[in-house]
Formats: C-alpha cells, structure tokens, sequence
C-alpha cells in the first residue's frame, strides 16, 4: 500500500514509469478517479506512443508538459478526445493531470506533472495520478516554452 494525499492505495500493477536518460520516475495511477484518463495513459504507453516524445513545456514553479507527438503542443494521439473526468484531487507538487484545448472534454494524449501548488487547476483538470519516486528528475527537466533543449521521454512503462 502506498499514501497519496492522505489516501491508501493499493500500488499492485496502478504504477506508470517515465525512463529519461537522466533516471526513472514513478506515478501511482489513480482509476478511482480518473479511469478513462488512466486506461487512455496506460495504453498509449504500452503502445509506445510517448517513446521519444518530448516534454516541450516546462515552467518553472508551475509544471512540466508532455506527450504531444509533434513536440509543439497541437498533437495528440489517433484516439478520440476523453470527456473530463474532473474530481477532487488537489494539483500539488507531483500531481499528474491532463493537459487540454478550451474545451474541457479534449483531453488526448498530452499531460502535465505540477512542480508546485497548482490547486487554482482543481476541477477544471482532470488528475490521474502523483509521482511516487523520481521528482527531482522532473525538477531537472529544461525549462521553456519549449525549452531550447527539451527533455525525451525514452519510454514508458506499466506495472
């Protein structure tokens, strides 16, 4: 079992790994929040869609953005848009969220990882998960928009 916010979780295959170059960092996943998003996250990652894939927006003091494949932030996957599944789980430092366009039902493919409170994004963002291990890797990650030399997401992992 493993704490998140205060709520006990049961860790068994609900983790998600982001290997960079640089380490390895580990999401608890949280389907009993957002389990379309978790499916969504899951899935692309066991197809390989995030292998290489850049984080292409990283701001300091607020979060860091991934899984666009054009590395631009306008792309997305070939699935369709997910339906928000806002809930209650405050954006905290670690907190893995769904990055979207104006409409709150265009989630895809891209997601963020806050790097300090972020809770002004409550219920407006769907949350899906909290880095477990690893954040200074995310610390370290180049910063911009998008950053001159962006970090690549190796591979990703499930379970």
């Amino acid at each position: 079992m493993k704490m998140t916010q205060n709520k006990e979780i049961n860790m068994a295959h609900e983790k998600l790994t982001i290997h960079f170059d640089h380490g390895d960092v580990e999401i608890a996943l949280r389907p009993d929040l957002a389990p379309k998003h978790v499916e969504r996250i899951t899935k692309l990652a066991s197809e390989g869609f995030y292998d290489g894939v850049k984080f292409h927006r990283v701001i300091d003091g607020f979060m860091a953005q991934g899984g666009c494949p054009l590395g631009t932030g306008t792309g997305g996957s070939n699935e369709p848009d997910l339906p928000a599944e806002f809930n209650d789980f405050s954006h905290q430092r670690g907190v893995c969220s769904m990055a979207r366009a104006m409409d709150p039902n265009s989630a895809n493919s891209q997601f963020f990882i806050c790097l300090d409170d972020a809770s002004f994004l409550d219920r407006q963002y769907t949350a899906w998960g909290e880095v477990t291990s690893g954040m200074e890797h995310i610390d370290a990650l180049p910063k911009g928009e998008p950053p001159a030399n962006p970090a690549v997401i190796k591979s990703m992992s499930v379970g």
